[in-house]
C-alpha cells in the first residue's frame, strides 16, 4: 500500500502553487502549460492528495516547477497594497490605541478558552463536508436550524452515505461520544503558544516558534502550510525563510488558528498582541495568511478587554491593510451580516464571490466568519451555529468565532449545552497538557497577564 501523505506530494502541491499564483497576479502560464503537457492536472486536490502517486518523472518536473514559481514576484502595486514586513503593515493600518481592560478579566478569558472549544468541536464532525451536506445533515437528525452538537442518532443512510462525517473526528466529536474536548490542531497551537508567553514572555522570536514545534508537534498533527514549513525545517531550511520555500498555502488559515492566545494575555492592546501573532505566523504564511493571524488576534485582545461586539472587529480591521483582500473579506462579512438577507441567501452571496476558493483558504472562512460574529450579535449559540453554517473550515472559523463570543460572553453566562460536556478536559499530545482544564488554562493565561 503505498502511503499519500496529504499536502507534501510535488504532484498535488504544483496545482495548489499554480493557482495561489495566479490569484496574487503572477503570470504562470507557461508553467502550466508544460506541467499539463507532461501529464500533470490542474485540480488542486481538495483532501490534500490524490490517490495514487505520480511517476518519478513527474514528480520530479513538479519539485522543478515549485521551485521556479517561488522565484517569480507578485506585481509592485499588489505588494504594496497587501505587504509581508510587520512595519509594512502596520503603517497602512488605522490603529487604535491601547486602552485598560474592565470588568470580570478572568471570566472573559475563561470564557474565551471555553468558547474556543465548543465552537472547533462543534465544527469537527462536519469539516470538508460541503455546505449542502451539513444542512441534509442536520435536518435529517433534527437539527436544523442547528442547535446543538451533531449526531448521527436518526441519520438517513442514504445522506450518511452521501455525505461522510471527518473519520478523525466522529468518534470524539458526536453528541453521543463527546467525553471531554478531543485532540485538534485549533487547540494543540492555543497551548504551543500558552507555552512560548510563558517561556519567553513577548521577547520570543520565530525561531522560537520552530523549535517549539520541532520538539512538540508530531509531524501528523501539522497540515497544509505548516506541514510544509515542518518538513523545510527538517531539510535545514532556517525559520526566515522556510515558509516560503514550495509552499501554496501561505494565505491559508493555519496562523489565524494560532493567534487567539496572543491577544487573551495583552487585553486591551491590539497592537502589540498583532505584532506577536505576526511574529508567529511569519514562519509559515504570507500577506493574507498573516492578516488572518493579526486580526484574530487583536480582535481577542479587545474582546477580553471588555468591549462591544462592533469595537472587537474593528479593533481586529485596524491592524490589517485596508486595501488588502482579507480586509475586504472582513468587510463583505460585516456587510452581510447587517443585511435583511436570510442566512441561507447571505451566505450563497458569499459563496457567489469566494466559492473557487479552497476550503481552507483565509479569505473565504474570513467572510464567513465576519457574517457569523456580526449575525450573532454577541450571542455565543447563534455565533458558532452561524460559523458551522456557513461550512469550508468549519472547526477553525466556529474556533475563532467561539473565542471571541466566548470572551463577549464570559465562561459564567455560556450555555451549559455547550461546555457541559467538555467535562473541563482537553485530551492534547502537547507534552505537560494532555487532561489539563480550562479553568487551568485560564488562570495561566491570566497570570501572563499579570506579568
Amino acid at each position: 500500500m503505498t502511503l499519500r501523505l496529504t499536502w507534501t506530494q510535488p504532484e498535488d502541491l504544483v496545482p495548489h502553487a499554480l493557482r495561489a499564483a495566479q490569484l496574487d497576479g503572477i503570470d504562470v502560464g507557461d508553467l502550466a502549460e508544460e506541467w499539463v503537457a507532461a501529464g500533470g492536472s490542474l485540480v488542486p486536490p481538495a483532501s490534500g492528495a490524490t490517490p495514487t502517486p505520480a511517476s518519478r518523472e513527474l514528480q520530479a518536473l513538479g519539485r522543478r516547477l515549485l521551485s521556479r514559481v517561488d522565484g517569480r514576484e507578485a506585481p509592485a502595486e499588489l505588494r504594496a497594497r497587501e505587504p509581508d514586513g510587520i512595519d509594512e503593515i502596520l503603517a497602512l493600518g488605522r490603529l487604535v490605541p491601547a486602552t485598560a481592560p474592565t470588568g470580570d478579566l478572568a471570566d472573559r478569558i475563561h470564557g474565551a478558552w471555553l468558547g474556543r472549544a465548543a465552537g472547533c468541536l462543534l465544527g469537527k464532525p462536519v469539516e470538508k463536508i460541503p455546505r449542502d451536506g451539513i444542512r441534509a445533515i442536520a435536518r435529517s437528525t433534527g437539527n436544523w436550524p442547528i442547535s446543538r452538537y451533531f449526531t448521527e442518532v436518526g441519520l438517513d443512510g442514504e445522506i450518511a452515505a452521501r455525505y461522510p462525517w471527518n473519520r478523525r473526528s466522529r468518534p470524539t466529536s458526536l453528541a453521543e461520544n463527546i467525553d471531554g474536548m478531543p485532540e485538534d490542531d485549533d487547540l494543540n497551537y492555543s497551548l504551543i503558544a500558552l507555552d512560548l508567553l510563558e517561556r519567553h514572555g513577548e521577547e520570543f522570536t520565530t525561531d522560537d516558534v520552530a523549535r517549539s514545534w520541532l520538539a512538540n508537534l508530531p509531524g501528523g498533527r501539522v497540515f497544509t502550510a505548516e506541514r510544509i514549513v515542518y518538513r523545510n525545517l527538517l531539510d535545514g531550511y532556517e525559520p526566515d525563510v522556510a515558509g516560503a520555500v514550495g509552499n501554496p498555502f501561505r494565505d491559508w488559515i493555519g496562523a489565524q488558528i494560532r493567534a487567539d492566545v496572543h491577544g487573551w494575555t495583552h487585553p486591551g492592546d491590539p497592537v502589540t498582541a498583532a505584532r506577536l501573532a505576526w511574529t508567529d505566523a511569519r514562519l509559515t504564511h504570507g500577506r493574507n495568511g498573516l492578516y488572518g493571524a493579526m486580526f484574530a488576534a487583536a480582535a481577542c485582545a479587545t474582546a477580553v478587554a471588555g468591549a462591544d461586539l462592533a469595537a472587537v472587529v474593528g479593533a481586529g480591521l485596524s491592524v490589517v491593510p485596508p486595501e488588502s483582500r482579507f480586509a475586504a473579506a472582513i468587510g463583505r462579512g460585516v456587510e452581510l451580516g447587517r443585511s435583511a438577507l436570510s442566512t441561507e441567501d447571505a451566505l450563497d452571496t458569499i459563496y457567489a464571490r469566494y466559492g473557487d476558493l479552497h476550503w481552507v483558504h483565509v479569505l473565504n472562512n474570513a467572510a464567513v466568519l465576519a457574517f457569523a460574529l456580526t449575525r450573532g450579535g454577541g450571542d455565543y449559540s447563534a455565533t458558532i451555529t452561524t460559523a458551522v453554517t456557513g461550512g469550508w473550515d468549519t472547526d477553525s472559523t466556529a474556533a475563532t468565532a467561539g473565542s471571541l463570543a466566548g470572551a463577549l460572553t464570559g465562561a459564567k453566562a455560556l450555555p451549559p449545552q455547550w461546555v457541559a460536556p467538555l467535562h473541563n478536559r482537553l485530551a492534547t499530545t502537547i507534552p505537560g497538557f494532555d487532561g489539563i482544564g480550562f479553568d487551568t488554562l485560564a488562570a495561566r493565561t491570566i497570570a501572563l497577564v499579570a506579568k
